[in-house]
């Protein structure tokens, strides 16, 4: 039995919690009945490499979410720093998406594809776990296409960032 009240601040706690928790921001795109569909993420994760399988979450199985279901195969585009206005894009409803400015190309196996993408993953929903108003997706891997080098894009605390390796990092002289 819970506490009323209890849940709405575990709630918060836990949304404040990944508030501060970097992600890293990835697109993905498919085909549906309708046309082009794509969304932005920053839930991917890898389950396994044998065989290649990765997850991704969708918030509802409406709208664009809906089209990434119903598409018989997707990209998941990881992002790289500079591509904030593409993630912004496909984050929010109403917005120009697949404009020749973004640069999309089609796949032979029909998905956009955007090669200044830093790499893509192609796939096929396995299968999906419904939690709460929200869905678990996972992804068998069929194809990685190598893109563009460049700094992985992040999300954290409402804004974009971008991952800087600390081998790349200068040295301070000790004196």
């Amino acid at each position: 039995m819970s506490t009323p009240g209890l849940e709405n601040d575990v709630t918060e706690k836990f949304k404040g919690a990944f508030r501060h928790h970097p992600a890293g921001v990835a697109l993905v795109t498919g085909v549906a009945p309708d046309g082009p569909v794509g969304l932005t993420l920053s839930s991917v994760a890898s389950v396994s490499a044998d065989p290649a399988v990765l997850v991704f979450s969708v918030t509802r199985a409406t709208g664009s979410a809906g089209g990434i279901l119903a598409a018989p195969s997707v990209l998941v585009h990881f992002l790289v720093a500079g591509q904030e206005p593409i993630a912004d894009a496909f984050a929010r409803s109403g917005q120009p998406r697949f404009t020749p400015e973004q640069g999309f190309q089609t796949l032979l196996t029909g998905e956009p594809f955007l090669p200044t993408a830093r790499v893509a993953v192609r796939g096929t929903i396995r299968e999906t776990h419904p939690v709460g108003p929200s869905a678990l997706v996972l992804l068998d891997v069929l194809d990685v296409i190598e893109g563009a080098p460049g700094a992985p894009l992040l999300y954290v605390d409402r804004h974009y960032d971008a991952l800087v390796s600390s081998a790349a990092a200068v040295e301070v002289p000790r004196g």
